[in-house]
């Protein structure tokens, strides 16, 4: 099993310098870089990250051109009339005075050493950035996942438990239905609803915590006040997350719970399960005792994906419509402000944890059961 583990260990390295190379070639050819951002925002063309979804220009480096008049015009759309000297000083700063190549290879140098620099326009590290962000999309992730486990699972059983019944077939079309509708849309209709819109104002509009409630009160140390957090912080957070979460909720537990119904029914109709019947066991003995090892070998195998996801992933569509602040917002305002800094950070982190929880659920399997031998397989 070494040899395997240090195989996928060795090939993560060039999987990870294609992924860069191959978004730093695309990102060289997308228009409206940085240097654009700001001209943009110089000369009042600007906009924020949600109402400006294209730019002009290229990054990528072009020679000037004389006009008709002799005049010289700048390689950056809108730069017309701006002192050369100054359009200078910003590709220095941002770091386009530099051949592209010499760029890719300083960006993964440092990206080795875990250096991820500073945000373009929000001059706060990169890491800073992402770990002020992660308390909404952990408050989201961790919890749907949490849900959809504590939902899917149980229910799985119970369907192939009771596979062909009415309860099979009505929670099915349940699941079915609601897998279909679209998060975001059920995400409008619960604030029309409840959220102060034409009926009814039971939940907040938007953020983790209300502005009146003191957070601080929940942290360890010498501000912490368990009185406090145990009857305002946590009921008011919960409160702001009734909402998002039940939008997410909606479609999140389908594909696990369907997954584990057909695990079940694959290993309730084997052999093993019929001796162990005819052996006096009970149907519980029998379903936990032998089948579930089994069934839930794919389900459990995939859980280290989803509790890493819940820390780093975020929904862009739930938390604008909910006004939370958190990584999938983060990330779509990076890539239309151009924050190159900031994209290609978590483009790394994520990628890299992918790779690593990839080799760990892989791990996990042969945990659970050690008949499967990757060592022998080919990579």
């Amino acid at each position: 099993m070494g040899a395997y583990v240090f195989r996928r260990l060795l090939l993560m390295i060039p999987t990870m310098l294609g992924i860069m190379a191959i978004s730093f070639a695309v990102i060289q050819f997308a228009p409206g870089g940085p240097v654009e951002q700001v001209i943009a925002q110089l000369t009042g063309q600007g906009g924020s990250a949600t109402d400006r979804i294209s730019g002009a220009g290229s990054d990528f480096a072009q020679e000037n051109t004389l006009d008709n008049a002799g005049e010289v015009n700048s390689k950056y759309r809108g730069a017309q009339g701006l002192d050369p000297e100054f359009i200078k000083k910003l590709e220095q700063q941002f770091g386009f005075d530099k051949p592209p190549l010499e760029r890719f290879g300083l960006m993964i140098w440092n990206y080795l050493r875990f250096d991820f620099g500073e945000s373009y326009f929000r001059k706060v590290s990169v890491v800073d950035l992402i770990v002020e962000k992660m308390p909404v999309s952990i408050s989201l992730g961790l919890w749907i996942m949490l849900l959809s486990y504590g939902i899917s699972i149980p229910l799985g059983i119970r369907k192939a438990v009771k596979d062909g019944s009415s309860f099979d077939i009505w929670t099915s079309g349940v699941i079915i239905v609601a897998y279909a509708i679209p998060g975001f849309l059920f995400a409008i209709l619960l604030l029309v609803l409840f959220a102060g819109g034409s009926y009814f104002d039971w939940f907040p509009l938007r953020g983790l915590i209300s502005e009146t409630i003191d957070a601080r009160a929940c942290l360890p140390g010498e501000s912490f006040r368990f009185a406090y957090c145990a009857t305002t912080v946590v009921p008011d957070y919960f409160w702001h997350l009734a909402l998002p979460l039940t939008a997410l909720a909606l479609s999140s537990f389908a594909t696990t719970t369907l997954l584990t119904k057909n695990s079940f029914l694959d290993e309730i109709r084997k052999q093993y399960v019929v001796t162990a019947r005819a052996k006096g066991l009970s149907e519980r003995q029998v379903l936990y005792g032998h089948v579930f090892r089994n069934a839930m070998l794919i389900v459990i195998a995939a859980f280290p994906g989803a509790f890493i996801s819940a820390f780093f992933t975020g929904s862009l569509l739930i938390e604008t419509i909910f006004s939370l602040d958190g990584l999938g917002l983060l990330g779509y305002k990076s890539v239309i402000e151009r924050d190159y800094p900031v994209v290609f950070a978590t483009l790394y982190i994520f990628s890299l944890m992918g790779l690593l929880v990839g080799l760990l659920s892989d791990l996990i399997y042969t945990w659970i059961d050690p008949r499967i031998d990757f060592e022998s397989r080919e990579v």
